[in-house]
């Protein structure tokens, strides 16, 4: 019994004097390699303590001593998948990456859950040149993190929206292994599903670093870094997602989708032809080829790429919108009989809308107005119950312009703001012209034609998010506050974010979101230089012509003919006050005078702009740029007074509307009174 105590004893010894070297490793690394020594005299051999010694020399700076102990160990227990990793981390360490690479293939071929020898594993391959394994190692360690109970946890809490117990885990769980990708990936969307996007780019980037090939990291990241105004950057990262894996289709869409919100329409084309010749032509790719080849201006191609998408689905709503919304194309009687048959076969209610808004377009070129009324009525209803639409903001917003842009304000800021004279905004309703003014522009050899850029709102949304934040009494207060700096920064703000659409090196250029008209005192006060164009058309005519336009994205004031009535009035009233405010700064093109007097009002125009006449600019229907708008095939055709009236034919039917308009209407192309 003595004997079985002592033993007892001596065992018990040895475990602790193990557990207080292992201990001091990080505290005191020479007080613990003093203790394993110990032990090794004690018991020479001894595998934990071999260890310990191999890891505090290791820590210490003494790799070749490090590395002959951990080889002496890792052939006495060879099935040790610590071992291994221990030593793969000194052959690193002093250069011998292929080695490195070896042990920790056999660690995490013993343990296939060790997901630090997975992280570290990617990076001696890599560090090898061995970048083709990196990947792989990179995504089988991401599927072994993936099925950690702790990222299970924290996904569960993220869906649960329980973000601080997520952001808990996920960053112990980063301080612990710094190179988990999955871990940080994980809490990358985390941020994102609070809104913070910076936080979330950041740590999507991060990860990328750790781990080049994590392709869902990258689609993610991709796919926020759009939302911001880096769509550029998001180009970048989605020509790699694409080259690590070319077969992928998907990867493919997304970097075409990309090009084309940059204006590279023929680059993006080629990735959609590109798909066709490999036989992964879907509806959606053959639907997408069709938009490039409407934006290009080829017609019959066009035309070919959405029959295509409909053969592969004849319920697809969005390609015959697509076919009707060229406008130049009319739908005939099997077509119209193939959407009514689809009708049930619809998948959702964006899909029934632009169905609906294809057969008004039909039945309105066939002569059958009450049906075409019908259809319209009811894609606009369709489309109308899932959209959030503040009018109260619209109209609000446009009243608190008015009262804020006076010619005191105005006049005391005047020289203040970026000075820069590039811009050109041409501002308004859609549906009133102003791609054919843009079109007559960026005719000109000075004059650069880009798309409706969202960087103003953009600026202008996160100056309201302030005054929702509390930080103002309200958007008059905060400009109020603005000094000439913060004025300068906020235009050069918006040159630098549309930079990357100025592909042709010229001087002006032109910013056709036509909703900019909410900020055009914003645009006064930092770009005083800068041109605005209001274009207006007949208010019962531009406003039943957008009523009946499905819009792919924004314009939620559409969809209802007494809210774009009101919306109509709204901007009519702003504008008139800002025209008393600021008498010269906005340049009106009435759509019917142009219509009219094409020449006239052309070189008017250009006069305004401050740049010479050129033919060119009355031979626009001849200037071969995309044009990204629903007006695309009208512009390139000489100008024709056909549609000037063409809302008269549904007048019966739209008693809301006129009723909306009021006084606008009657006073058209002035404004009434009240508004003087």
């Amino acid at each position: 019994m003595a004997a079985q105590g002592s033993a007892g004893e001596a065992t018990l010894s040895l475990d602790a004097a193990l557990a207080h070297a292992a201990a001091l490793r990080g505290r005191d690394p020479q007080m613990a390699l003093a203790q394993a020594r110990e032990i090794l005299n004690a018991v020479p051999g001894h595998p934990q303590a071999m260890l310990i010694e191999g890891q505090v020399l290791h820590h210490l700076g003494d790799l070749p001593a490090a590395r002959a102990v951990l080889t002496s160990l890792a052939k006495q227990q060879p099935r040790s998948a610590i071992t291994a990793f221990e030593l793969a981390l000194v052959h690193g360490g002093v250069g011998e990456h292929d080695l490195a690479a070896g042990q920790l293939e056999r660690a995490v071929a013993l343990k296939p859950d060790f997901l630090a020898a997975w992280h570290a594993l990617s990076a001696a391959l890599r560090a090898a040149g061995r970048e083709t394994e990196a990947r792989n190692a990179e995504r089988r360690g991401i599927t072994a993190s993936s099925r950690d109970p702790v990222l299970i946890k924290a996904a569960m809490a993220m869906h649960a929206k329980e973000f601080a117990e997520a952001e808990t885990l996920l960053d112990e769980r980063i301080r612990q292994m710094p190179r988990d990708a999955a871990a940080m990936r994980l809490r990358g969307e985390v941020a994102w599903r609070q809104g913070q996007l910076n936080e979330a780019i950041d740590l999507l980037k991060r990860t990328m670093d750790i781990a080049p090939g994590f392709s869902a990291a990258r689609e993610l990241l991709i796919r926020i870094m759009q939302m911001g105004p880096d769509v550029a950057g998001a180009l970048a990262q989605a020509t790699e997602l694409l080259a690590d894996n070319p077969a992928n289709p998907n990867n493919a869409l997304l970097k075409a989708s990309l090009q084309v919100r940059l204006g590279e329409q023929e680059e993006a084309a080629e990735i959609y032809r590109d798909l066709v010749k490999r036989g992964q032509a879907s509806e959606r790719v053959w639907l997408n080829l069709g938009h490039v080849d409407k934006t290009l201006g080829n017609q019959a191609e066009a035309i070919t790429a959405y029959r295509k998408a409909l053969a592969l689905d004849p319920a697809l709503g969005e390609a015959w919108w697509s076919l009707a919304n060229l406008k130049t194309v009319s739908l005939n009687a099997d077509d119209i009989a193939a959407m009514l048959a689809a009708q049930d076969k619809v998948e959702d209610d964006e899909q029934a809308s632009q169905l609906h808004f294809a057969l008004g377009k039909a039945y309105e070129d066939s002569g059958d107005i009450a049906q075409s009324f019908d259809h319209y009525d009811r894609a606009n209803a369709l489309r109308r119950k899932g959209l959030e639409y503040e009018e109260a903001r619209i109209v609000g917003g446009a009243s608190e312009h008015a009262a804020l842009f006076t010619a005191p304000f105005l006049a005391e800021r005047a020289g203040q703001g970026c000075l820069s004279n590039d811009p050109i905004f041409i501002v308004g309703l859609p549906r009133a012209g102003s791609t054919l003014v843009e079109q007559i522009l960026s005719s000109h050899s000075q004059i650069e034609g880009t798309m409706e850029l969202p960087d103003l709102m953009m600026i202008g949304d996160r100056l309201h998010g302030r005054v929702e934040d509390g930080e103002f009494a309200s958007y008059s207060d905060l400009l109020t506050r603005m000094s000439g700096p913060d004025l300068a920064r906020l235009g050069e703000e918006y040159l630098e974010r549309t930079r990357v659409h100025r592909k042709e090196g010229k001087a002006r250029f032109i910013d056709k979101m036509p909703n900019n008209w909410m900020y055009a005192g914003l645009i006064k006060l930092i770009l005083p230089n800068a041109t605005i164009i209001d274009a207006r058309r007949h208010p019962m005519g531009c406003c039943f012509s957008g009523w009946k336009q499905f819009f792919a994205r924004g314009q939620l004031f559409t969809y209802d003919l007494a809210e774009i009535g009101r919306y109509y009035r709204a901007y009519v009233e702003q504008m008139a006050a800002f025209d008393r405010a600021a008498p010269g700064a906005v340049h009106r093109v009435i759509y019917e005078a142009m219509v009219g007097d094409t020449e006239g009002e052309v070189r008017r125009l250009l006069d305004h702009v401050g740049v010479p006449f050129e033919d060119a600019c009355l031979e626009f229907h001849r200037n071969r740029r995309a044009v990204r708008t629903a007006s695309s095939e009208q512009v390139r055709q000489p100008i024709f007074t056909d549609g000037v009236d063409h809302w008269r034919q549904f007048a019966p039917y739209l008693g809301p509307l006129r009723d909306a308009l009021g006084d606008v209407e009657s006073a058209y192309p002035g404004v009434p009174a009240e508004f003087r």
